[in-house]
C-alpha cells in the first residue's frame, strides 16, 4: 500500500504520451471550434438577414469578449480549485459549457427577432467560453514541458479542422437539397444556415464527451496543499482575492504578450463581423438581403469558403511552425506570420473579384495558425502549474479587452474613417496585424521558455 508522500511524488511525474493519446485530449477542441465556425461565418449575415444597421454589427458581437472576459477566469479559478477522482478536474467544464452552446446552437436559427438572435449569443458565448477555457489549462496539466508544444499544435489544427468543416456546410447542404435562399413559407433565415446550426449542436456535444471518456485526469501533486488552497480560496471572497493575487503576480512574458495581442485582436473581430459583408458587396453586388437575396446568399455563402480557406492555412501550417520556431525562435516566427496575415488582408482592396478574397484569406489563415499556438507556448512555460488554470484565463482578457475596445469604438470610425464599406474593415485588420508582428520585438524569450517550446525531433511524437 503506497503512503500519501510516494502517491503525491508519483504523481508529479508526468508520462510522455503518445501522439494518439494527444489528439484524444485534444479532439473536443474540433466540437467547440465547429461551434465557433459557425457563429463566425454566419452571424452577421444573420443579424442582416434580421434588419440589423451594418454599423451596429460590432456592438451585437459585443457577446463574445464581455462573457470571455469574465466567464473564463472564473472557469480558470474555479477548475484550478476541483478535483473529483470520478470526475476530474476540467472535464466537468467541458460537459457543462458543451450541453449549453449545443442548446443555443439549436435555437440561434430559428430567431424571429434581431433581439432574440443577440440573447442567444450571449447564451452561446458563455457555453463556448465554459468549454473553450478548461482545454488551455488541460495541456499544462496532461503534457510534459516537451510536449507542450505539440499540445497546442495540435489544438491549433483542431480549430482550423473544425472551423473549416463548419465554413463548408453552405457548399455540402446544398448537394442534399438544402436550399441557399429564404424558406417559402415566411422564415427569414435560410435553411442552410439552420440545418448547420443543428449539425453543430450534435457536433459539440459528441466531440467533448470523446475527450472525457477516452482521457483521464491527473490528482493534484500534493493533495494536501491542494486542499488548503482549496479552503483558502472558498467562496467569491476567495476566488476574488486569488484572482488578484494572480493578477498582481503576473509573469513579465505575459506582460510583454499584452501589445502583440491587443492589436491582433482589435483587428480579427472586423474579419469576422465584415468579411461576408464585404464579399457579398463587392463580389455579387449585394449589399443587403432586401435589395440582392441571391446575391446576397451566395456572398454568405463564399464568405464561409473564404473562412474555410482560412482555415485551413491555419492547419496546414500547425504542424510546421514547430521547425520555423526551432530556426528563428519563436517571437521571430509570430512576427513572420502575422507580417503574412496582414498582406493577406491588405490584398482584399486590389480587385472586386471574388478570387481575392479567397487569397487573402489563404493568407491570413497562416497568420490564425501562429496566433492560436504560439503565445501560449510562450506563456504556457512561465507560469506555475498550480495556477495554469486562472492565468490561461487571466490571459483570455488579453483577448476580450481588445475585442470590447472594437465592439464599442468601430461604429464611430465606420463612416469617418471606412467610409461605410466593410472592405475597408478588412484593410484595417491588416493594418492591425502588422502592428501586432512589430509588437512581437517586445517580448523576450527565455532560455526556459526556448528549451521548452517545441522540442519536437523528426520521427517523433
Amino acid at each position: 500500500m503506497q503512503t500519501g508522500s510516494t502517491q503525491n511524488a508519483s504523481a508529479k511525474v508526468r508520462p510522455t504520451l503518445s501522439f494518439w493519446q494527444i489528439w484524444n485530449m485534444s479532439f473536443g477542441f474540433f466540437g467547440i471550434q465547429y461551434g465557433f465556425g459557425l457563429q463566425q461565418a454566419n452571424m452577421s449575415p444573420i443579424f442582416r438577414y434580421l434588419n440589423a444597421d451594418e454599423a451596429n454589427i460590432p456592438i451585437l458581437w459585443l457577446a463574445g469578449p464581455v462573457t470571455g472576459l469574465i466567464v473564463q477566469p472564473i472557469i480558470g479559478s474555479l477548475s484550478d480549485r476541483t478535483w473529483s477522482p470520478r470526475w476530474g478536474r476540467r472535464k466537468p467544464f467541458f460537459l457543462i459549457g458543451a450541453l449549453v452552446t449545443s442548446l443555443a446552437l439549436f435555437l440561434m436559427p430559428n430567431s424571429s427577432a434581431l433581439w432574440m438572435a443577440a440573447s442567444l449569443m450571449w447564451i452561446l458565448d458563455t457555453g463556448l467560453n465554459i468549454t473553450q477555457e478548461p482545454f488551455r489549462a488541460f495541456i499544462g496539466d496532461k503534457l510534459t514541458e516537451k510536449q507542450r508544444g505539440l499540445g497546442f499544435a495540435m489544438q491549433s489544427f483542431f480549430v482550423g479542422f473544425g472551423q473549416t468543416l463548419a465554413n463548408l456546410m453552405p457548399y455540402i447542404l446544398p448537394i442534399f437539397g438544402v436550399t441557399l435562399l429564404q424558406t417559402s413559407n415566411g422564415g427569414t433565415i435560410p435553411d442552410f444556415v439552420k440545418y448547420s446550426f443543428y449539425i453543430g449542436g450534435v457536433a459539440v456535444v459528441l466531440a467533448v464527451l470523446w475527450t472525457i471518456y477516452t482521457t483521464d485526469e491527473y490528482p493534484p501533486d500534493d493533495m494536501e496543499a491542494f486542499e488548503e488552497q482549496k479552503k483558502e480560496g472558498a467562496g467569491i471572497g476567495g476566488m476574488l482575492m486569488e484572482l488578484g493575487m494572480a493578477l498582481k503576480e503576473m509573469p513579465t512574458t505575459m506582460k510583454q504578450l499584452w501589445w502583440v495581442k491587443f492589436f491582433t485582436w482589435y483587428g480579427l473581430p472586423l474579419m469576422w463581423q465584415f468579411l461576408s459583408l464585404a464579399v457579398a458587396r463587392h463580389a455579387f453586388n449585394a449589399p443587403n438581403a432586401t435589395s440582392n437575396p441571391l446575391g446576397f446568399a451566395e456572398g454568405t455563402q463564399w464568405g464561409s469558403l473564404c473562412l474555410a480557406i482560412f482555415n485551413v492555412g491555419c492547419f496546414t501550417i500547425s504542424f510546421f511552425l514547430p521547425g520555423i520556431a526551432d530556426r528563428i525562435s519563436r517571437r521571430g516566427t509570430h512576427a513572420l506570420f502575422l507580417t503574412i496575415g496582414g498582406i493577406g488582408f491588405l490584398s482584399m482592396l486590389l480587385s472586386n473579384d471574388k478570387y481575392i478574397f479567397l487569397f487573402g484569406m489563404g493568407l491570413a489563415g497562416l497568420a490564425w495558425g501562429s496566433i492560436l499556438s504560439m503565445p501560449y507556448v510562450l506563456l504556457a512555460n512561465s507560469v506555475p502549474k498550480q495556477r495554469m488554470g486562472v492565468y490561461m484565463g487571466i490571459f483570455n482578457g488579453f483577448i476580450v479587452v481588445p475585442q470590447i475596445i472594437n465592439n464599442t469604438t468601430v461604429k464611430y470610425i465606420y463612416g469617418p474613417l471606412l467610409n461605410n464599406d466593410p472592405r475597408n474593415a478588412l484593410a484595417l485588420c491588416g493594418i492591425c496585424m502588422l502592428l501586432a508582428a512589430g509588437s512581437c520585438f517586445l517580448v523576450k524569450e527565455t532560455r526556459r521558455s526556448e528549451e521548452a517550446a517545441f522540442p519536437i525531433e523528426p520521427g517523433g511524437n
